[in-house]
């Protein structure tokens, strides 16, 4: 029900919050507790998701075939796992420190709040983006820093950058939303407007991860992951214009986990070096 890429689009960005506030290797045990809470928080929120949308996912011809819909989980299953989920989540954060476990419930509230708000507006993409966003700063916290533009930066790249992507990838359900009065921003606004929103929203990730870079004072390592972002996410804009639909699993999944992978990865190896 969940794949396991869901769970690396986000992780990258926690870690990348994780290395900046120690300048480096960050201990063994912050990373555990980090990728846990990563993980649990992801698990609990997509089944939330499949949860409140089963009925919605019935009727599309796309999703009907989820497990839900399609009678391979029980709900009572689902819920429990997403309990479990919640629970591990809430014990990773107390783990860390006492600020990200006050601070837990917030993520938690919005992962509630996301499949509703798609029912009655178009802003639902930037809560998506901003729920995802919240994993460099959440790491930044973990490791006991304080205010910072450094991981304010990162997580307004991640939250527009995934408001961008999302509202690709609701492309390919735009004719069923506005059936179903669904308030994707594509159902709204048509497809031009998506892609052209989607570009724009890109390029400030872009100059919110350089401005950081900046402030952190990194080095060629991770510019040149920064070149190599660009170049994926230019590539990726470029294929949904030419090809359209047909090239949007590979546009969603392999681009954009390279995206992240890559830029945390060339972070890692500037502040490690």
């Amino acid at each position: 029900m969940i794949k396991f890429e869901h769970s690396l689009f986000a992780l990258p960005f926690a870690y990348a919050g994780l290395f900046l506030a120690k300048k480096g290797l960050p201990p063994v045990d912050k990373l555990i507790w980090v990728t846990g809470a990563m993980i649990s928080f992801r698990t609990s929120a997509m089944a939330l998701n499949r949860l409140f949308d089963q009925e919605i996912d019935s009727r599309n011809p796309r999703t009907r075939m989820r497990a839900l819909p399609a009678g391979f989980l029980k709900r009572s299953f689902v819920w429990g796992i997403t309990l479990g989920s919640v629970a591990v989540f809430v014990f990773c954060a107390y783990r860390l420190n006492p600020l990200c476990f006050l601070l837990s419930w917030i993520p938690i509230v919005l992962a509630v709040l996301y499949p509703f708000s798609k029912r009655f507006t178009w802003g639902a993409h930037f809560l998506l983006g901003a729920i995802l966003g919240l994993a460099p700063y959440g790491a930044w916290l973990a490791a006991g820093r304080e205010f910072s533009w450094i991981p304010g930066l990162m997580t307004l790249g991640v939250a527009v950058w995934v408001a961008g992507f999302d509202m690709i990838y609701a492309m390919q359900d735009r004719e069923f939303d506005v059936r179903e009065g669904l308030y994707s921003f594509p159902a709204c606004f048509g497809e031009k407007a998506s892609l052209n929103l989607t570009g724009f929203l890109h390029g400030i990730a872009l100059l919110c991860w350089a401005a950081a870079g900046f402030l952190a004072q990194l080095g060629v390592f991770y510019f040149s992951g920064l070149v190599l972002a660009s170049g994926l996410l230019l590539w990726e804009n470029t294929l949904i214009r030419v090809k359209g639909i047909a090239s949007l699993q590979q546009s969603f999944f392999t681009l954009n986990v390279f995206v992240s992978v890559s830029l945390f990865v060339l972070m890692a190896v500037d502040l490690i070096l």
